[in-house]
């Protein structure tokens, strides 16, 4: 976690620092001048930023969070973009300010004594809010490249904490910190930080669709790095360094490098010539009883004076009106479905109560009064375009479906379990409106190609799992369990990269891949049978001769499905379905450690897993292409992180089992899991062969 927090740590302290100083010297003033009763309206000023600057954060989430996909990237690469800005500024401020940014701290708080409350209190407010914007947007950049992690919050409360704590040793004059070469160092780090920050930026830009070249990489190093090991992991968490880039963030990096670093160590060199030292910080102990000046006598308020307003009143207004406007801004941006109307989905009364919607985002209720689960679709009864859909709408049950709504016809196609699909009447919208999202299925012969490239592919797959079970079987005839061993899990791994296939193997799965789970004697049952079976005794100690009767078994199995394949009815809408359910099975039970039955190679059949569905996706990319230009770039940028963190748990021979992953290393392969599998999810939509009426 430390290499995501380090970058928001960095920046916590610094900025914290800058901002803490400058209310020290706030303070510090105020006391010297014996103007404590004004202290109220510097933290008041204070509190107001930091309202400014959560509020600020709250919106960069939350609107965010209600953007499609493709604008979240384009979103987040302009913030990062305008990050990168903020913080250049910021170091070369710092850069000229160090030395003496304290005494026109001081002239400014001297100047607004003389003036009303308002003035210092604003003083305050602008010297922390400027800080406050810079840590919130620098913040929610870092925290969004690094995903789930929780690394950025902590270094950024963590660097926001030691600031406070320093700023709290000079106010008292318990430290002494040569604030010059301070600003110095951190501004050459942060440098650097900013340069991965603007790459990052840029690769979300082009992700968006804002900026091209997604595909045009400058290098590609993710079959050779280790992406797990702890200099990878600190490379890519600090500086926003991954082991695939394209031209425009290595070209961006090296220039923003190139070009911002010597400006900023010529103008510290500069500087160091032309500039005093810096002031010390101002200290804080009040003015001797001596010199002081008597304050001046109150004046008793005449009886008729107007009733002032409370003293609470300004401090709440100022730092409430932040949090309302981000509230506001929030609530406006999130996007409200009109009101829904209510539609029925059964093989008798399909669409019954749609009515012409409205243009604009819809919300329908859709009611099951069947007793099949079914599927219903928002569909253009023309073209059988799909506008929205719900699946495993059980009976008695209701389910929102939003959709957005053009000016065009429209129907309701419902699929019961088992029975026949019903389209409902025609329900015609009038006018124009937003541009309705729709799919257009595709049919069977579009997948007709795709569909002949996986056979063969199958078909060379069998052929060679034929080979390696024989050898495998001849391994154990003759007492060579070592050697058997390694061709188990060859032979295993051949197996594990058909997974598209599989619904169609029928019997030959179990006999091929069954498990033990479910079975009455368990992995001692005499129908526990194939690949786990053998895997089983060869890693708890049985003996050849008890292992030679499933291994023979094994390859019979594997020689029948190879001749039966041919024959078997492979539905191409099995395609596009596989291409999401391989790999969630892989979650479900190779990275759960649930299928292992001694050998911990749960990550090796993972790895084929993935082979296997960069095949099917190899065979579907002319249609995938066709109908979602983004799509494939996003999952395979997902397929190369899940291939490095399999290749860092892969050492010579040998496979890190599952249970000895760290929690650090499990929780990412699980996330890049998890994220594949979100950036597949939208195929089978994409794909979907139109169902008739």
């Amino acid at each position: 976690m430390w290499d995501d927090a380090f970058p928001s740590f960095l920046i916590g302290l610094r900025e914290g620092l800058e901002a803490g100083l400058i209310v020290s010297i706030l303070v510090a003033t105020l006391v010297r001048a014996d103007a404590k009763s004004r202290l109220p309206q510097v933290w008041t000023g204070v509190l107001a930023a930091i309202a400014l600057a959560l509020s600020f954060g709250a919106v960069l989430t939350f609107t965010a969070a209600n953007l499609s996909a493709t604008a979240q990237e384009a979103f987040g690469g302009v913030l990062s973009v305008i990050a990168v800005a903020f913080v250049t500024a910021m170091v070369f401020w710092m850069r000229r300010s160090a030395r003496t940014f304290s005494g026109e701290i001081r002239e400014k708080v001297t100047g607004a004594l003389g003036m009303g409350a308002g003035v210092l209190m604003l003083t305050s407010f602008l010297a922390v809010g400027r800080e406050g914007l810079e840590t919130a947007l620098f913040l929610w950049t870092t925290a969004r490249a690094a995903g789930e992690s929780s690394g950025p919050l902590t270094g950024a409360a963590i660097g926001l904490a030691l600031a406070a704590g320093l700023c709290w040793g000079l106010y008292r004059r318990v430290l002494r910190i040569n604030l010059t070469k301070f600003f110095t160092a951190t501004g050459v780090v942060l440098i650097v930080i900013a340069a991965g920050v603007l790459g990052y930026g840029l690769r979300d830009l082009q992700e968006g669709g804002v900026l091209p070249g997604l595909t045009t990489y400058a290098f590609d190093l993710s079959g050779s790095v280790d992406a797990g090991s702890w200099y990878s992991t600190l490379i890519q968490g600090v500086f926003n360094l991954m082991p695939t880039m394209t031209w425009l963030q290595v070209v961006a990096y090296v220039g923003y490098l190139a070009v911002v670093l010597p400006l900023f160590v010529r103008g510290v060199r500069a500087e160091r010539v032309k500039a005093p030292e810096s002031e010390p910080m101002p200290e804080p102990t009040p003015t001797p009883e001596s010199e002081r000046k008597p304050e001046p006598t109150p004046v008793p308020e005449a009886v008729s004076a107007p009733r002032r307003r409370p003293v609470w009143v300004v401090p709440v207004a100022v730092v409430a009106v932040p949090a309302v406007v981000a509230g506001l801004v929030v609530a406006l941006a999130r996007p409200k479905p009109a009101s829904s109307q209510t539609v029925a989905v059964s093989e008798t009364e399909c669409g019954k109560g749609f009515t012409a919607p409205d243009t604009g985002r819809q919300t329908f209720q859709m009611h099951n009064t069947g007793d099949k689960t079914s599927e219903v679709y928002l569909i253009d009864p023309v073209s059988g375009a799909v506008y929205g859909e719900v699946e495993g709408l059980a009976p008695g049950t209701t389910r929102d479906l939003v959709a957005t709504v053009a000016g065009g016809s429209y129907a309701w196609r419902c699929v019961p379990t088992g029975a026949k699909a019903v389209t409902s009447a025609t329900v015609h919208v009038s006018g124009g409106g937003t541009t309705a999202k729709a799919v257009v299925p595709v049919s069977e012969n579009d997948l007709a190609a795709p569909l002949k490239a996986y056979k063969v592919y199958v078909d060379q797959g069998l052929a060679t799992l034929e080979t390696q079970t024989r050898r495998l079987s001849a391994d154990i005839a003759g007492d060579h369990l070592g050697t058997a061993r390694a061709d188990w899990l060859t032979a295993h791994r051949t197996y594990s990269s058909l997974g598209a296939a599989y619904g169609t193997f029928e019997d030959f799965d179990q006999k091929i891949n069954g498990r033990a789970d479910g079975l009455a004697g368990g992995v001692d049952d005499k129908d526990f049978a194939g690949f786990h079976r053998i895997e089983y005794g060869l890693w708890h100690g049985q003996s050849a001769s008890e292992l030679k009767v499933p291994a023979q078994q094994l390859a019979t199995a594997v020689v029948g499905l190879r001749k039966a394949f041919p024959t078997q009815d492979f539905d191409p809408g099995d395609l596009p379905l596989r291409a999401h359910e391989i790999l969630e099975n892989a979650l479900q039970f190779e990275l759960t450690g649930d299928t292992d039955e001694g050998s911990g190679t749960n990550l090796a059949t993972v790895d084929s897993n993935l082979a296997g569905t960069r095949e099917l996706l190899t065979v579907l990319k002319p249609l995938l292409t066709k109908e979602s230009s983004t799509l494939l770039p996003a999952v395979d940028a997902a397929v190369a992180r899940l291939q490095q963190l399999l290749d860092s748990a892969h050492h010579g021979g040998s496979w890190t089992p599952v249970e000895q992953l760290s929690q650090v290393e499990k929780a990412r392969l699980d996330g890049a899991t998890g994220q594949l599998l979100e950036d597949l999810a939208p195929v089978p939509d994409l794909l979907e062969i139109r169902k008739s009426a």
